[in-house]
């Protein structure tokens, strides 16, 4: 087998493995495939990890920031630990990194009322390329009264996991939450429009635990979807560029993210509200006999009636 097939292989698995063990999987895979460790890790996302920076603000690490073992902070543009040569942005771009990282931080609190935001901008040739990285993520007790995750519902199905483990869980259970988001993209102006090619990843991890109960009691959602779009968009020459780059992409990685959003909600979440139901009745035998019963008259009622004598 080629390396290309092999590296084919291994994504393919990848995108099977349940999302919060992706780091541990990743690296067993590295360790039986050392050649192809560095292909594997730059094609495959990691659940984002939150970092502090010496001004104790919270941004989120990944390849992107990455530059050996050190890592920047898009606030204070300032690698951590310290590493005097670093990967910068030009001034120009740092200056629209600066933009991007206020607006989007209105954006998550407008959309997950919580959660980190951040964005990283890098030169390419013909023009700009960058990331932008959203999460949200809680942990609580059933005991504990708390606010929803946030207006992308994704604790709404646990309603219907706590009503199937109501009997064992309902009063000694906590649940895990989190939602993190990978907006990779690509500009290139065009005289006064400017082309982008947005890649989004979202990955998603719900569970539910029952606490001083087996380990089986555990009831976990996870998975991620990719989506890739591609926008020709004007630039405003009455402004300042930047300006309508940070307009363009906004309103781009939104409409992403709500589309990403509804799919989950009702194309994934269905289908699998679907799957458990089937497996669990909230009625005795008895009950669901008489209503198939009942809609199997019905039925028949209804064939009659539409019948036309001949």
């Amino acid at each position: 087998m080629s390396n290309e097939d092999t590296l084919s292989a291994c994504l393919d698995l990848a995108r099977r493995l349940p999302p919060h063990r992706i780091e541990h999987n990743l690296g067993l895979l590295c360790d039986i495939l050392p050649e192809l460790a560095d292909d594997v890790l730059s094609s495959v996302d990691q659940p984002l990890k939150v970092f502090v920076d010496k001004e104790s603000k919270k941004y989120l690490v990944c390849d992107y920031n990455r530059d050996g073992e050190s890592y920047r902070s898009p606030w204070t543009n300032a690698y951590d630990p310290p590493l005097a040569d670093g990967t910068m942005p030009s001034p120009k771009l740092r200056k629209l990194e600066v933009v991007m990282n206020d607006s989007f931080d209105v954006y998550r609190d407008l959309y997950f009322e919580g959660g980190v935001s951040s964005v990283y901008l890098w030169d390419v040739d013909g023009g700009f390329a960058g990331v932008v990285l959203l999460q949200k993520s809680r942990w609580h007790s059933s005991k504990s009264k708390v606010a929803d995750l946030d207006r992308a519902n994704l604790e709404a199905f646990f309603a219907l996991i706590r009503r199937s483990l109501a009997n064992e869980m309902s009063d000694l259970s906590s649940s895990t939450s989190s939602w993190d988001s990978v907006h990779v993209f690509e500009a290139s102006e065009r005289g006064r429009t400017a082309h982008y090619k947005l890649t989004s990843t979202v990955m998603l991890y719900i569970s539910r635990t029952a606490i001083k109960l087996p380990k089986s009691k555990e009831v976990t959602l996870c998975g991620s979807m990719t989506r890739q779009n591609e926008l020709e968009a004007p630039l405003d020459a009455a402004s300042n560029q930047l300006g309508s780059h940070v307009v363009n992409l906004g309103r781009m990685i939104e409409d992403m993210e709500i589309k990403m959003r509804n799919l989950l909600q009702e194309v994934y979440f269905s289908k699998t509200k679907g799957v458990v139901s089937s497996l669990r009745s909230t009625v005795g035998y008895g009950e669901q006999h008489k209503r198939m019963a009942l809609q199997g008259e019905l039925a028949g009622l209804l064939r009659g009636k539409n019948t036309v004598p001949s």
